[in-house]
């Protein structure tokens, strides 16, 4: 999906796919467990393997369409996945990103009393060879095949300003951005400049300021600082439970919305801190029916196979 200004655009879809997608779930999927990995990438532990096939890497940016190899690959890919994981894909379309092949996109857009939601699901079939037995090695011109448990996947709520359609075909979607700026400047010199931005520790700011206090969800961040707005990460793919954690976005913008620029001001010269005083302030100003949700969510690190770092994500353990 190409981000220009506030727009997001949509590429080309496919109805293969989407029959997938509408099909009823069947009885018997073993529900997956969620989890993240040592550098906090998200995936979903399934009870079998599915297969990824080899897709083409280059792509014209400006081509809006994939090749007919990349779709029969991702329908094979979909073929397996929508049996395992059905709640994962219910009820939203597909539709390919030509900036970004290796993370096909789903969407469905809801509404929340007068203001408009984007719901983004975009699952990573990027080849991690921690994760992975490999079936055919990968060339400069396409990915390596392989098999893998972990279905790797990020899912956001995202504001929007608006939906722009052509005939029945929606096109792009315009992001209600929120937050004015979240550069703030450079360190090093030379060729070691880096740029600055506050966008994690606005994400840690909104997540602590609604997450129940002494509650450690690391590395769940429920609210993010993404596309120059707050949108809630989602973890809960089923359908009925996913619709159910949007009205959680929708107040914590209303909460939000009149003290961003306080944030703001309070993060650009110091990282975020529970201790620093605007934050203390907007803490104990954060309605009750914001938090509690929060609270059953529960966080266990272990350590997995390879005798690496992971993150077990569990809901109902309050």
């Amino acid at each position: 999906m190409e981000a220009r200004s506030n727009e997001l655009r949509v590429g080309a879809t496919d109805r293969e796919i989407n029959a997938l997608l509408g099909r009823p779930p069947t009885n018997g999927a073993i529900p997956a467990t969620k989890h993240y990995n040592q550098t906090e990438d998200f995936f979903l532990s399934l009870a079998h393997s599915f297969t990824v096939p080899s897709v083409p890497i280059h792509h014209d940016v400006a081509n809006p369409k994939p090749s007919e190899r990349y779709l029969a690959a991702l329908r094979r890919v979909m073929a397996e996945l929508v049996p395992m994981v059905p709640d994962v894909f219910s009820g939203l379309t597909y539709f390919f990103d030509p900036t970004d092949v290796l993370h096909p996109s789903f969407f469905k857009v809801y509404r929340v009393e007068e203001e408009q939601y984007l719901y983004l699901l975009k699952i990573d079939l990027s080849f991690r060879a921690q994760d992975a037995e490999v079936i055919e090695r990968g060339t400069n011109d396409v990915t390596a095949a392989y098999h893998t448990k972990h279905l790797y996947l990020e899912s956001l709520f995202i504001p929007l300003q608006g939906v722009r359609t052509e005939g029945e075909r929606i096109v792009s979607f315009a992001v209600r951005q929120t937050i004015s700026q979240t550069w703030i400047g450079e360190t090093g010199r030379g060729y070691f400049v880096q740029g600055i931005w506050m966008d994690l520790d606005l994400t840690k700011f909104f997540s602590k300021l609604f997450v129940p206090a002494g509650k450690r969800l690391y590395p769940f961040y429920p609210f993010v600082c993404k596309f120059k707005t707050i949108c809630e990460s989602v973890v809960e793919h089923e359908s009925e439970m996913r619709k159910g954690r949007l009205p959680y976005l929708h107040g914590a913008l209303k909460f939000l919305l009149p003290r961003l620029a306080e944030i703001q001001e309070a993060l650009r010269g110091t990282s975020f801190s529970e201790g620093l005083e605007s934050f203390r302030k907007l803490k104990a100003e954060v309605p009750q029916g914001l938090t509690a949700i929060w609270a059953d969510y529960a966080i266990q690190t272990y350590l997995n196979e390879k005798d690496m770092k992971e993150f077990r994500l569990d809901h109902g353990l309050q």
